[in-house]
């Protein structure tokens, strides 16, 4: 019987700003970009009682939480805690998988008294970093990770298959992780508004409405089924960069200089990571929110500028935007197998 624990900061962007500035605690604080388009980041569990939470658009933010003070994100700052935290989750268990800045998941396993050894590490940061987390245990990563984000802020949840079964029978699909808004609503469409009802479909169904892996996998999540093993190391299956402009953009040479600065950073990045990736695509979100995505595939992997950069302006071309295009990303995929392996952990995009 595996155990797996999923450690969860809570509130990690804002609990970081207020250890900078303990004066804003109790008060609703949004960390949150400044421009016409911006986003929220984190809410301060204050500001989250008006609504206000991940990628609120700020302006939305600002009228649901008029009283909000708004800190810009300061991720230097948020990686260098990360770190912190990280380090002292490894040398208390020894195989973690970091997921993020402010989560990993931790295979307890072989720890005599795993829940009391998760109790000293939430401790031991509480006491180093002044950060609170939350923390669910399992004999799954799936069971573990809806279970630390059922009693937060600085909940410890335990939880066996059958008690996740029953205990979030009547929560909606969207609450597992893997089933995203677009399929969740796509259930909602079939009539399957609850795990429960997801978990007791009919395999038929979901395959003839999700195909032959997808419909299946879903019946699996809904039913806590999940043997994925903690790994330390995580590999990127790809990498990208985006960005969303403060207005929208008509010209294709606009978009052009735009594509050409993103994958500059991009290749940057697997230079200096020595990798290089067989496929290259973009993404392009219109005005009226439609994303679309192009890619091609090379014979030979590449990670130069200007290669990536030849093929990303002919997709651009070859879509040639209909409408004024609001965010545009470029993408390498399909990573060369020895420089993959030789990649010690997950490049996360900015």
């Amino acid at each position: 019987m595996r155990t797996i624990a999923h450690l969860d900061l809570d509130a990690f962007y804002v609990s970081v700003e207020l250890l900078r500035r303990p004066e804003l605690r109790g008060l609703p604080v949004v960390v949150a970009g400044t421009g016409p388009r911006a986003v929220v980041t984190t809410a301060s569990y204050e500001a989250r009682e008006f609504g206000v939470g991940s990628a609120t658009p700020a302006s939305r933010a600002r009228r649901l939480c008029p009283d909000a003070v708004f800190v810009p994100p300061d991720f230097d700052a948020y990686r260098g805690v990360s770190r912190q935290v990280m380090d002292r989750v490894r040398a208390t268990v020894p195989t973690v998988e970091v997921a993020g800045l402010d989560e990993a998941y931790l295979d307890l396993s072989d720890l005599v008294a795993p829940h009391a050894a998760m109790r000293r590490l939430i401790a031991e940061i509480r006491d180093a970093t002044g950060l609170g987390c939350s923390v669910g245990v399992g004999p799954s990563k799936l069971v573990a990770k809806v279970a630390s984000d059922a009693d937060k802020p600085r909940g410890f949840v335990v939880l066996s298959r059958e008690e996740a079964c029953a205990r979030f029978a009547a929560a909606p699909p969207g609450l597992l992780p893997g089933v995203g808004p677009k399929t969740a609503e796509r259930l909602d469409g079939m009539g399957i508004g609850t795990i429960a009802a997801l978990a007791g479909a009919s395999p038929d169904a979901l395959a003839e409405r999700f195909g032959a892996r997808l419909g299946p996998y879903l019946a699996h999540r809904a039913r806590f089924e999940d043997d994925a093993p903690v790994t330390s190391v995580r590999i990127a299956v790809s990498e990208s960069r985006e960005t969303t402009f403060d207005r929208d953009i008509a010209a294709l040479a606009e978009m052009e200089e735009v594509l050409e600065r993103l994958t500059g950073r991009l290749c940057e990045a697997l230079v200096r990571q020595d990798r290089r990736g067989r496929t290259i695509g973009i993404k392009v979100r219109l005005d009226d929110f439609s994303t679309h995505t192009r890619a091609r595939t090379l014979p030979r992997a590449v990670n130069a500028a200007a290669e990536v950069g030849a093929v990303a302006r002919e997709l651009l071309r070859e879509f040639a935007p209909p409408r004024p295009v609001r965010l545009l990303g470029v993408r390498v995929a399909s990573f060369d197998a020895a420089a993959a392996d030789a990649t010690p952990q997950l490049a996360l995009p900015l």
